[in-house]
């Protein structure tokens, strides 16, 4: 059973990627030949989505107008013989419908996602940060696989999760599992603990499936460090509820890449550069020359 409707939080200033994102939201930051934001819509329509809410802020325009159809594009391209290009728009004619709606002030994502209540109403719903992507070229089904967890377990939330170093752990949500395994049941989820009180090295990997509860939990959770509402808070207090919530683990073909900062921004592009079937090629004996690497 698919869930038919994603929420995908944009409005985030990309501060640490200025000043690249100055007039450019970071969700449109090319890696490869596509935008960030369009590996992200790609990815939740190949497993059913059919409504896409982005929650938007200032500066953000760019977004709506990359997915909107562009007619006078269209037909430049083929009065100049260039139809051969046409094929880079298909993602234009998607099924799936855009819908976008204003986050008016920056108090976090467990608030971005309180901006969507009145358009999921009681529906299941699937939460998509719009600056990471899911596995090489977005090529990945763990919403699927998380779907299928939601709906089996008739969990009140179900979350990607991915293995980093102990030494980072402080910069995540952190999974407190039940007991080990690739899908496993969450005794808690404790944000951004250090390296020593952190219960595991599973960091949430960007992607959750959540009942409609989560907005009756998120109107009850008091903002915390600047004045931000975070989703974990609200989660927890679900877990605590009684609510069954499970983590996901992301396979080893599903490395997240988040765009949030220009280390793994450039790491992104040139790993998607050099598995692009036409470029890719030409460019790593370009940076073999760059490096200095010996031919065998």
């Amino acid at each position: 059973m698919d869930i038919e409707i994603a929420v995908v939080p944009v409005a985030g200033l990309g501060t640490r990627l200025l000043p690249a994102t100055k007039s450019q939201p970071k969700e449109m930051l090319p890696v490869g030949r596509k935008p960030v934001v369009q590996y992200v819509v790609e990815e939740l329509t190949r497993v059913g989505t059919k409504q896409v809410l982005f929650v938007t802020g200032p500066g953000k325009a760019s977004i709506e107008n990359h997915f909107d159809l562009n007619g006078e594009l269209i037909q430049t391209l083929r009065e100049s013989g260039k139809e051969e290009l046409l094929a880079e728009l298909a993602f234009e004619r998607s099924a799936v419908q855009y819908f976008y709606t204003r986050q008016r002030q920056l108090l976090g994502l467990g608030h971005a996602v309180l901006c969507a209540k009145s358009f999921v109403g009681r529906r299941p719903f699937i939460v998509a940060l719009g600056d990471s992507i899911i596995g090489m070229h977005a090529e990945s089904d763990v919403v699927r696989r998380m779907t299928r967890c939601f709906f089996e377990r008739d969990a009140v939330a179900v979350i990607a999760f991915e293995e980093v170093p102990r030494d980072e752990v402080s910069h995540y949500g952190v999974a407190a599992p039940v007991s080990p395994g690739d899908v496993f049941e969450l005794a808690d989820v404790v944000e951004k603990p250090s390296a020593e009180e952190a219960p595991s090295n599973l960091a949430i990997a960007a992607r959750y499936v959540l009942s409609p509860a989560v907005f009756d939990a998120l109107e009850e959770t008091q903002p915390g460090k600047g004045g931000e509402i975070q989703l974990t808070d609200a989660l927890r207090a679900l877990i605590r509820q009684g609510g069954k919530a499970y983590g996901v683990r992301l396979t080893g073909g599903e490395r997240r890449y988040d765009i949030g900062n220009f280390d793994a921004y450039f790491q992104a592009f040139v790993e998607f550069a050099l598995a692009d079937p036409k470029h890719g090629e030409a460019l790593r004996r370009h940076l073999e020359e760059l490096l200095h690497v010996p031919h065998a």
